[in-house]
């Protein structure tokens, strides 16, 4: 049997599957469940920053809730109004007591307040690493590429002073130059960057005229975003990559680590088909390992990286019609 044990931010995991945050990953039963099942960490479902800078009893007014969020779908429907911050501390000390994996907290932020302040109590609570979900949607005409982009530096390099467990910075793929904003989000001292950010996708009810909601769940067509990032950058930031968006099986985060990625964070396929999938995704990686000839995850992870590939200018390539008909 192949060794499908990795580390990310210095994390030990025992696989490289990692439970993103959801509604899924917000008790202590669904948490043990998954460790069970081969899951190698657990995220927790979010705190919201709106939450956070509420007084710790406050009641959330979901409806309220801004549409950006790229977790707002499952926080409407999943999250209670009355969970307080206690109750998130609570969640990460009876996790730990409770499982061997390590216990991801997380926070959804867009700006820099003082609910940054929090973060060291996550860390005295007994969280093994600390994401931040961060997503700044580009749609005011009159901010800036730079404006826009501040507010992730900012807030990691706040929150970075105030603890010393590992890091990681969940973020999407809106930037004006995405290489160059990876590369020096990851000076800042993160230890980790998490491709990509699933958005709240709006739609339009034409029967009620309404906005609603879209595409709640990722499909396998969408890993070939986050797959040319990281088979990108994998080799140029200073900190571990981890894969989000996509994945369903073993095949989907094989890809992934071949492209560099230390781990795969799924979400849907545990929506879609249950805890025991990630026992199905593992068991497909090892069979794939085997069949190739490789004994461990050390061994592949980056291998078909722009760095280490034949043909690193297919990732670059932009062209579709050129690619697929020839026309010069």
């Amino acid at each position: 049997m192949a060794n499908l044990c990795t580390k990310y931010m210095g994390l030990e995991l025992k696989s490289p599957l990692i439970a993103g945050s959801s509604g899924l990953t917000n008790s202590v039963k669904n948490i043990i469940e998954l460790e069970k099942c081969g899951i190698g960490a657990v995220v927790l479902k979010s705190l919201f920053e709106e939450q956070i800078r509420h007084e710790t009893t406050s009641i959330v007014n979901h409806e309220n809730v801004d549409n950006n969020y790229p977790e707002a779908y499952d926080y409407i429907k999943n999250y209670t109004e009355q969970q307080s911050l206690d109750n998130y501390l609570n969640l990460i000390k009876e996790a730990k007591k409770a499982v061997s994996i390590p216990i991801i907290a997380s926070i959804n932020c867009v700006s820099t307040h003082e609910w940054t302040g929090f973060a060291s109590k996550i860390e005295a609570a007994g969280a093994d690493a600390l994401e931040l979900n961060i997503f700044i949607l580009p749609s005011d005409p009159f901010r800036s590429s730079e404006e826009n982009e501040k507010v992730y530096f900012d807030i990691s390099t706040d929150v970075r002073k105030r603890i010393k467990i590992p890091l990681s910075v969940k973020i999407s793929y809106y930037f004006s130059s995405l290489a160059k904003t990876a590369v020096q989000l990851s000076w800042t001292g993160i230890n980790g960057l998490v491709m990509f950010n699933r958005f709240f996708s709006p739609d339009i009810d034409l029967d009620d005229m309404e906005v609603t909601s879209s595409f709640v769940f990722s499909q396998p067509g969408e890993l070939q975003m986050p797959l040319r990032w990281i088979a990108m950058l994998s080799d140029r930031v200073h900190c571990d990559l981890a894969s989000s968006t996509g994945v369903e099986n073993g095949d989907g985060a094989v890809k992934m680590l071949l492209a560099g990625a230390k781990a795969v964070q799924i979400t849907s396929a545990l929506y879609k088909y249950g805890f025991s999938h990630a026992t199905l995704i593992n068991q497909q990686i090892a069979q794939w390992l085997g069949e190739k000839g490789y004994a461990s995850l050390e061994e592949i992870i980056g291998k078909m990286s722009v760095k280490n590939t034949e043909n690193p200018a297919s990732y670059e390539r932009v062209q579709f019609m050129k690619h697929f008909s020839g026309i010069e």
